[in-house]
């Protein structure tokens, strides 16, 4: 199974901007789709967005959808998350996983944490 890890993670001020990643170990990658979560504080953690095993398909939530972008580059075995146009709402602990459509399907990692201040 593949083992994923996030960086990029901070404090921005609203309206900034961030990209995350999600660095993949292992062969397989270009087979997994993956997806990025969130947990804010007191909060369920939630979907975010996911890009499909060759970047076909992009899914994203509505409350990110038009300021988030999703990619992924096999050659790094990354999948990278642009945050612009960031909102206070936005602040939380970001995880990456392998998902079978909004669902995710790897065990969670330390996350990366984003804090967008107003």
């Amino acid at each position: 199974q593949v083992q994923l890890v996030e960086s990029g993670g901070g404090l921005v001020q609203a309206g900034g901007s961030l990209r995350l990643s999600c660095a993949a170990s292992g062969r397989t990658f270009s087979s997994y789709a993956i997806g990025w979560f969130r947990q804010a504080p007191g909060n369920e953690r939630e979907f975010v967005a996911a890009i499909s095993e060759r970047s076909y398909r992009k899914y994203y939530s509505d409350s990110v959808k038009g300021r988030f972008t999703i990619s992924r580059d096999s050659l790094k075995n990354t999948v990278y998350l642009q945050m612009n146009s960031l909102k206070p709402e936005d602040t939380a602990v970001y995880y990456c996983a392998t998902v079978a459509g909004y669902r995710a399907t790897s065990d969670w990692g330390q996350g990366t944490q984003v804090t967008v201040s107003s």
